[in-house]
């Protein structure tokens, strides 16, 4: 159990250094409490009709709704192998679903650096090692640091 407490524990703290970190466009729009699961469930209804990233925001009608999508998402991203280590299945499928959504729909100047999250994000399911070892970190760096430039 160990084994799977350090890694579990690395993403926690991780997961609340990016929450804070970005916390400055939820505060404005909505509460932080309810900001996060509003935006989960608001992202996953226009899958269908926003999944290019096109216009200065990518995929979203404004700079707002781009950055707390994109602030949840590499937020989640971080807590996969907690999904996975409770067994729900269903709910960990719909994360990697929506995290693989925002990587399409973000702006074009995010667009790498999300899809390296993601890819690093799904390794750390087979390989929690990814966690220990800064490759997640690694990844999150780049969206973190877009997110510091462009969410106020």
């Amino acid at each position: 159990m160990t084994h799977l407490a350090r890694p579990l524990y690395a993403v926690a703290v991780f997961a609340v250094v990016a929450l804070s970190a970005c916390s400055a466009p939820a505060s404005g729009s909505a509460p932080s409490a309810s900001g996060p699961s509003t935006t989960a469930a608001s992202s996953t209804a226009p899958t269908a009709s926003a999944s290019v990233a096109s216009g200065p925001f990518g995929g979203y009608a404004s700079a707002a709704e781009a950055c707390d999508a994109i602030s949840t998402q590499a937020t989640g991203a971080s807590l996969l192998p907690l999904s996975a280590a409770q067994g729900k299945t269903a709910e960990l499928e719909q994360k990697k679903a929506e995290l693989a959504e925002t990587a399409q729909r973000v702006p074009e100047a995010l667009k790498a650096d999300f899809a390296r999250l993601n890819e690093v994000a799904l390794a750390g399911l087979s390989d929690q090692s990814v966690y220990s070892n800064g490759k997640f970190e690694a990844a999150m760096a780049p969206v973190t640091s877009w997110l510091s430039a462009n969410c106020h």
